[in-house]
């Protein structure tokens, strides 16, 4: 596992663990070498992410469409930078530049990124590990709801563990390589 695409809040949230958190996921990528693939902005949780990286000599990659250069703040030292002209070129390149995908704590772009790629998953169009940091029980709300959806039957029995869980960076970043290795 090569690259990863976190998706995350372009705000730090509420809580000082939410920040804290996505820094230690960068840190956590460094040392194992892998490239953070994600929005490109250098607010939030995003920005964290990619700080975090940074202080590691990792290596980041952000993508942004034109659009949103006022509103998320480009981060200007990430390794590289990809402009695109729309958020379905940015989802679309993340996706195939990412050997797997984390959400961290984040609102509904978070959610629409996150469930777009467990449905992609889904219906088989990739086979990649999904994980989520949840920090300080965060995704709790949204793992139960997946959950009722299968006890209502409009979700499959095996789909919610398509997603690997857990508040340890380095936890989830293990999790995540043993299910690509299992994938392949």
């Amino acid at each position: 596992m090569n690259s990863i695409c976190v998706f995350a809040g372009s705000r730090p949230g509420h809580s000082s663990v939410y920040v804290e958190a996505a820094g230690k996921l960068g840190e956590a990528m460094a040392r194992q070498h892998i490239r953070l693939i994600y929005g490109g902005s250098s607010r939030g949780l995003m920005g964290e992410v990619a700080d975090g990286l940074l202080a590691g000599d990792g290596q980041v990659t952000g993508i942004m469409p034109t659009l949103l250069f006022d509103a998320e703040i480009v981060h200007r030292g990430v390794t590289e930078f990809i402009e695109v002209a729309s958020m379905h070129e940015r989802k679309a390149a993340m996706s195939e530049m990412a050997d797997a995908f984390i959400a961290l704590p984040g609102g509904l772009g978070t959610f629409e990124e996150l469930f777009e790629v467990l449905c992609w998953a889904q219906i088989g169009i990739h086979h990649k590990p999904i994980g989520l940091l949840n920090v300080n029980g965060y995704f709790d709300p949204l793992v139960e709801m997946v959950r009722h959806s299968v006890q209502e039957g409009f979700t499959g029995a095996d789909h919610p563990a398509l997603l690997s869980i857990s508040a340890d960076p380095d936890e989830l970043l293990h999790m995540l390589k043993n299910k690509a290795e299992n994938l392949k």
